[in-house]
């Protein structure tokens, strides 16, 4: 258990909108420890010395929200094999030898959430369909590979995107007028793109076509019941929304800057999602 007073912050551009500081903060209350963590708005054009000034006040412990998750690997000492494949860093510690290290856990958030809220769902008979090329997805993809998936298939409105992605971890394409075609011998739909959040148009896709079966996984936090997911719940279908994902990934980080291995509980999910009303 850690006693020393512990200072840990999100840094991103914006961060006036990150749920970050009210989880944190939660569980910092909750085991009674002796720390803070706030949030500190940072351009891109800052980073380096601004993070260098935050780590001279005291700082030990980061998330890293956009746009830094790729530029912030140039500034760590160490990264860790996950962020190395998925491409990215969201989480630092800086360690007593003052050294930066930087890791990744969307891919444990993801996982960990769809285990917590599918019981005994078996990841290596399943196939999965995901929506959307970008960091979420590459995070996505490593964590249901590293979970012994081994069927996973991804499309996306910018197809030379989703090639990318499906070169580096070796995955087939299919084109996104065919999204819904191909889902009809799936087990998994995940939505990894943007659309159905809050603000965004909703994503276009024939739940009535998925197999009785298919969990529908859908990462978007803000709605919590996005169209998609109240679709697929109108059709019986199993369903995870993407609040679970936010909790899990930020527990990875309290772990290591805390020394304490929090809970998701129900008394936090609902604190956040009051926030998000």
């Amino acid at each position: 258990m850690n006693h020393k007073f512990i200072k840990a912050a999100v840094i991103g551009h914006p961060v006036g909108h990150s749920l970050s500081p009210a989880i944190h903060n939660h569980w910092i209350a909750q085991y009674g420890l002796q720390g803070q963590y706030d949030a500190h708005e940072i351009p891109p054009e800052h980073l380096k010395e601004a993070l260098l000034r935050l780590i001279e006040d005291g700082y030990t412990g980061f998330n890293v929200t956009l746009p830094h998750k790729q530029a912030i690997m140039a500034l760590c000492d160490e990264i860790d094999d996950t962020a190395r494949a998925i491409g990215a860093v969201n989480t630092l510690h800086v360690d007593t030898d003052g050294k930066l290290y930087g890791f990744n856990t969307d891919a444990f958030g993801f996982i960990e959430n769809l285990r917590q809220q599918i019981q005994n769902f078996d990841f290596t008979n399943t196939g999965a369909l995901i929506l959307g090329a970008g960091g979420a997805a590459r995070a996505i993809i490593y964590g249901l590979q590293q979970a012994g998936t081994k069927n996973i298939r991804i499309a996306n409105r910018t197809r030379e995107h989703a090639v990318t992605l499906a070169q580096d971890f070796d995955l087939k394409v299919i084109d996104w007028e065919n999204r819904e075609s191909a889902a009809q011998n799936i087990d998994l739909l995940i939505n990894a793109t943007s659309l159905g959040m809050k603000g965004q148009p909703p994503l276009s896709f024939a739940i009535s076509d998925l197999p009785p079966a298919v969990v529908t996984y859908d990462i978007v936090y803000n709605p919590l019941e996005t169209p998609l997911l109240e679709a697929a719940q109108k059709h019986g279908l199993k369903t995870v929304d993407g609040l679970g994902m936010l909790l899990h990934q930020a527990a990875g980080g309290f772990e290591k800057w805390f020394g304490t291995r929090p809970e998701i509980t129900m008394d936090l999910r609902q604190k956040i999602v009051k926030l998000l009303a």
